[in-house]
């Protein structure tokens, strides 16, 4: 006989897990977002965070089409954690990776038309970290919290 207090705590700890793979199309990334949406929508998210949500994750997409597989036209992956508290979204794509760590932030104060796609991430989403890999590729990992923004 199982103790209601471990089963309780063990569904509290519990992550659904959704993956897909996504051609690399521009065409694909409004799938994507509807995707994003139905699975936020579910969660309870309200429709200002849905809409935050939909942006980031099509800004994550649309940089994994453009830099990401530019050399190679493989599918790029996108998994999907969900649990009582967050919704986790990682865009992985294998193409040349970059070194990260020399990502700077955009001058605001004179725009161009291109690099502002991690800025617009980082600006809707609660927690962003970016992993990538000369040669192996990279991903994006996107946390929002239900509930006020953190």
């Amino acid at each position: 006989m199982y103790n209601n207090k471990i089963i309780e705590k063990v569904e509290k700890e519990m992550t659904d897990h959704f993956s897909i793979s996504v051609p690399s199309k521009p065409e694909y990334v409004h799938v994507v977002r509807l995707t994003a949406s139905a699975i936020a929508s579910r969660m309870g998210f309200d429709i200002e965070q849905i809409e935050d949500i939909k942006v980031a994750i099509a800004e994550a997409c649309t940089n994994a089409i453009e830099h990401g597989l530019c050399y190679n036209k493989q599918n790029f992956d996108i998994n999907f954690f969900v649990d009582d508290e967050k919704m986790t979204i990682e865009v992985f794509d294998r193409g040349h990776g970059f070194e990260s760590s020399q990502l700077k932030e955009p001058d605001l104060t004179s725009p161009k038309e291109g690099g502002l796609g991690i800025f617009i991430i980082k600006s809707l989403m609660d927690e962003v970290e970016i992993l990538s890999d000369i040669g192996k590729g990279t991903m994006i990992k996107m946390i929002k919290y239900l509930g006020d923004d953190f």
